[in-house]
């Protein structure tokens, strides 16, 4: 039976990581940066880019993309990613079992029966001492660069979903990464999924 697995995340509460984990035990493929190389191939931009735009909004302002630049066809660069990403999503559920880390990949595979929709949170504290740990000390404090990545992910979600990010009705499963720890949260994920039998 094919399984598609979605992994949404809060900044630094190590879903990327569970969900690379989970990919392991069921022996399927992980889509998260490979998904960007797929999303800038088609779209042709940078991955650089892609990584940043596909995920984030542009600024923390409610109304931020009210104001990005549109070419003749009235589109942006985030509206012309967002068409790549969801084309490309979309191709990836059809081709077999995979997880699908971030990038609204919930929200375009909510009507597939075969796709189990997972949201990884944890406390500010946990998720301040983890993103030190994994991406280093930078010039912005941790509690701020949580704050502002998880606004930049809901505006982002909110922009092209038209639902809210984070919203536990929009996932079957939401784990807490702090209280059962990365290895245990992946267990439950698979088990959630069936197992590991094809």
């Amino acid at each position: 039976m094919q399984k598609i697995i979605t992994v949404s995340r809060q900044f630094g509460s190590g879903g990327r990581t569970i969900g690379r984990l989970v990919a392991d035990k069921l022996g399927i493929p992980c889509y998260d940066k490979k998904l960007i190389e797929k999303i800038a191939e088609e779209s042709g931009y940078a991955k650089e880019y892609v990584s940043e735009e596909s995920e984030y909004a542009p600024g923390t302002g409610g109304f931020v993309y009210g104001f990005l630049g549109r070419g003749i066809d009235g589109l942006s660069n985030a509206d012309k990613i967002w068409f790549s990403q969801k084309k490309v999503i979309l191709e990836l559920a059809e081709k077999g079992s995979c997880v699908i880390v971030g990038r609204c990949a919930d929200y375009l595979l909510k009507d597939r029966e075969d796709c189990l929709n997972v949201f990884v949170y944890a406390s500010k504290e946990f998720r301040a001492d983890r993103i030190v740990n994994q991406y280093g000390e930078t010039g912005v404090e941790p509690m701020k660069r949580l704050k502002e990545k998880d606004k930049k992910r809901k505006l982002n979600y909110k922009y092209f979903t038209e639902q809210e990010w984070g919203k536990m009705s929009n996932y079957h499963l939401a784990i807490d990464s702090e209280k059962l720890g990365i290895e245990k949260a992946a267990e439950i994920i698979v088990a959630a999924a069936g197992g590991n039998n094809e």
